[in-house]
């Protein structure tokens, strides 16, 4: 029920979406269908109160694929809009059956890559993420976490803008650079939307904004819980943030360089 409630303030402060951790699953501390229906709960009285489409990522990552389904037909029960999966601990067939339940049934389908340090994190073994992350568009979502530049997750700017692009765009031109190392046509295969997340708050905001552009989604966990004042305020924080980044840009204002003034001057 707090969990419900913190999600409630975030909502209701400003943000789009709350979402569960990877890790949070059917713990004895948290069962799932107590979490799905307190986490509605939360979005449609914020919903109610702002007059704003809400949503919270509800993680239907389970054991077993039939466990898995049956979260997600609960979640559609509920009329949530979208729903998480770990793909690479679910695996790609889970992931695959997801999806397409997700299409069919108009759900969004948020991808975590918990593990995938695992995998991509030494250099000289293993799989790069852009690997990784194309093989998830292959499979299906609609959005994955893909790493920060900024941030505790920081990753190498031009490497992570090219997975980026490989994930979102349906035709990317060879650029070594940048990690693409053959021309790549999706054709008509959707794109996946970027996420990035770890470690990020209000002074990255125009940082973020000049990186990953308007096709993406930003997420403020413990820059927005960890507000002095609370957690809608961390939440109107971020809004209010974001919005006058992204106005300082439309009207040609340089982010790089007075990105500290645009924010100052908005939290006024």
């Amino acid at each position: 029920k707090n969990y419900g409630r913190a999600c409630y303030e975030c909502l209701r402060g400003g943000l789009d979406f709350t979402k569960d951790d990877e890790n949070v699953n059917s713990q004895p501390f948290m069962r799932w269908r107590d979490r799905f229906l307190f986490c509605a709960e939360a979005i449609y009285k914020s919903q109610a109160e702002t007059g704003e489409i809400k949503g919270h990522y509800l993680n239907a990552t389970a054991g077993t694929c039939e466990e898995m389904m049956k979260r997600a037909i609960f979640a559609r029960e509920l009329g949530v809009p979208i729903i998480m999966h770990d793909y690479l601990t679910g695996g790609f067939t889970a992931n695959t059956t997801l999806a397409h339940y997700c299409r069919d049934n108009g759900l969004l389908l948020h991808i975590h890559r918990a593990m995938h340090a695992v995998i991509d994190r030494q250099k000289n073994h293993g799989m790069h993420f852009r690997v990784l992350a194309k093989a998830l568009r292959l499979s299906g979502g609609d959005h994955i976490h893909a790493g920060t530049v900024v941030g505790k997750l920081e990753g190498e700017r031009e490497i992570t803008l090219g997975f980026v692009d490989l994930l979102r765009d349906d035709f990317v031109e060879k650029d070594r650079s940048r990690g693409i190392y053959f021309t790549q046509d999706w054709v008509s295969l959707p794109g996946v939307i970027p996420v990035a997340s770890g470690g990020i708050h209000v002074w990255h905001m125009p940082a973020l904004t000049e990186i990953f552009g308007d096709d993406s989604v930003l997420q403020f966990g413990g820059g927005t819980l960890g507000h002095p004042w609370g957690n809608a305020p961390g939440a109107v924080a971020n809004r209010v943030a974001l919005e006058a980044c992204v106005q300082a840009r439309n009207e040609g204002r340089d982010l790089a360089a007075e990105g500290n003034v645009i924010i100052r001057e908005a939290s006024k």
